[in-house]
Formats: structure tokens, C-alpha cells, sequence
């Protein structure tokens, strides 16, 4: 699904009178594009606008057979802590992007209810990117491994948090370690319950889930909006998107940037849909597709 100018939700109008309060004047132009894998119609990625914030969310597949303690799936998940955020955002505008993702964690933890064991390995879980204008100057967060790409005095350059790609390789030796003979699915049952023992802890990977401590782990920054490295231009991604890039090599980060300020969003979708046909050998080890997002953001320097 493809919005030209995505905007608050009609059910926000509280979030679409604050967006026209903070700063001085609009300065960020936004266009997106989201979509589920060909042949499934759940998407587990989620794009939002509440005023001066963007985001983009990756609730975090589960694999078949594997079981999370909760009623809810990632679908779920993603479309709460986006609300959340939205409302921490109007109830706080001054405040952090760290604060007010934490707050929308703990908030989300209360909406599950009781019939949900949120200390499972398995809980619902999902990246987050933000950028939030604030009139003279961008703060950005980004958590797991959803990257944001930035043009910032014409120099493109790429926000990333690679704990869990770190995790995940470390992961694929142990498992490739393991004695023989181990087929490749239990290869795999077995580098998932790892990789779940390791999520929100120190010496592993940090993502939104069920322990709003994870907020504080999270890459962040500030850029201006005026002057030689003034922002003019951002992407942000889910993985299934990035993996134009971080997968199938078919340009660099400063390329991505300039196929989605030309061609759109949409275009760099259909580019990973071309190569996931093209290149099965290369696809991911659990799933033939990705969900995959795109926000652009064009800046108009303020007056």
C-alpha cells in the first residue's frame, strides 16, 4: 500500500492539532510505501504519522512451530505501539524520543491484559525508526535492524543498530558448530531459541517488546535543519526494504536514497520483489518474502 502524503489518522485529531503548535512552520514533506510479501495479506510492518513524528515498525515474524505466550501476533503488536507512541508524543511533546518510546512499551505491556506470559523469549517484539521534526532541528531513534539513511549537507550517510545482525551471525556458528547429523530445520529451531534467549539482554540485541528499558538502548541523534549539514533528505526502512542493500547488493545506501526521491517509495519495494524472484538462493532462511516499508522525508529549510 502506497500513501503519497501520508498524514494523522482521521481518529487522532488531538496529534493533528499539536503537529500544527510545535514548531514554527511544517518543514517535512513525507511519502510511503508498506507491503506485505506477495500471496499474504497480514503485514507486519507498520508505517505511522502523528504530526511532527514518523516511524516505521517490523513486528518480528514467528517462525512456524515456535510459541510466544501470547494471544496477540506482531500484526497486533506493531498497530498498539504505534498508537502508544502517538499518544506519549501529544501528552509529551518536550520530551525525549527514548522517554516517550519507553512509556509506549509500558503502555502496551498494560494493553495485552493478564492472559498473556510477557516474560516468554517469544513475546511480541518489533524494530523501531523515528524521526521527529521539531522546527529548527530532527531527533531520530533507531532499534534493531531498521536503518535510516540521511542527506545531511549532501552527504548521504546510514544510521544502524547491527546488535541483532552481530547476534544473529554468532547464532549461525554455533549452530553450523553443532555435531552431525542435524538437518538444517533443527539447525534452525535451534539458532531461534538462542537467538530468543538473547533478545533484551547486555550482551545481546535490543528491540521493542515487553521491557521498556530497551528504549534506552536505542542509536539516537539530533540534526539541524539550517546551515552547511542541515538535514535535507531521510529514509527510513524496515529490513525487508533495506535488504536492497544489506542483501541483495543491488546499490549502495546513496543510491537507495536517490531511486526513492525519484522513482518513490513503491519503486524500491518493487526492486526487492524483482530480486526475492530473481535470486531465490539469496532469500532468508525461514520465509521466501519480507515485509517491506519505506518513509521518505524531504525537508524545506525553516524561514
Amino acid at each position: 500500500m502506497t500513501h503519497p502524503d501520508i498524514g494523522v489518522p482521521e481518529a487522532a485529531p488531538e496529534e493533528r492539532r499539536r503537529g500544527a503548535t510545535v514548531g514554527a512552520a511544517p518543514t517535512m514533506r513525507v511519502r510511503s510505501a508498506s507491503a506485505p510479501p506477495p500471496g499474504r495479506a497480514v503485514n507486519e510492518d507498520l508505517v505511522f504519522r502523528f504530526g511532527p513524528l514518523v516511524g516505521v515498525l517490523d513486528g518480528a515474524t514467528v517462525p512456524e512451530g515456535f510459541d510466544t505466550g501470547c494471544v496477540h501476533g506482531p500484526q497486533w503488536y506493531v498497530q498498539h505501539l504505534a498508537a502508544r507512541l502517538g499518544l506519549a508524543e501529544a501528552a509529551r511533546p518536550a520530551a525525549t524520543l527514548v522517554s516517550n518510546l519507553a512509556a509506549a512499551i509500558l503502555a502496551v505491556r498494560s494493553d495485552h491484559g493478564e492472559q498473556c506470559d510477557l516474560d516468554h523469549p517469544g513475546t511480541p517484539s518489533s524494530t523501531v525508526c523515528l524521526l521527529r521534526d521539531g522546527g529548527s532541528q530532527v531527533d531520530y531513534l533507531v532499534l534493531c535492524d531498521s536503518p535510516l539513511v540521511l542527506d545531511t549537507g549532501g552527504r548521504v550517510d546510514v544510521v544502524v543498530d547491527d546488535r541483532l545482525v552481530a547476534s544473529a551471525a554468532d547464532l549461525r556458528e554455533t549452530a553450523e558448530a553443532l555435531p552431525e547429523p542435524i538437518d538444517r530445520a533443527t539447525r534452525f529451531r535451534h539458532a531461534v531459541r538462542m537467538q530468543r534467549e538473547r533478545m533484551n539482554r547486555t550482551h545481546g540485541y535490543w528491540v521493542a517488546a515487553a521491557d521498556p528499558d530497551a528504549a534506552y538502548h536505542a542509536v539516537v541523534g539530533t540534526l539541524p535543519l539550517r546551515g552547511p549539514d542541515a538535514l535535507r533528505r531521510a529514509v527510513l526502512l524496515t529490513d525487508g526494504a533495506s535488504a536492497a542493500v544489506e542483501e541483495f547488493e543491488l546499490i549502495d545506501w546513496a543510491g537507495l536514497l536517490e531511486l526513492v526521491a525519484a522513482q518513490g517509495p513503491g519503486a524500491l519495494v518493487e526492486r526487492v520483489r524483482d530480486a526475492e524472484r530473481e535470486y531465490p538462493d539469496r532469500l532468508r532462511q525461514h520465509k521466501a518474502a519480507d515485509d517491506a516499508s519505506v518513509v521518505y522525508c524531504e525537508f524545506t529549510p525553516p524561514g
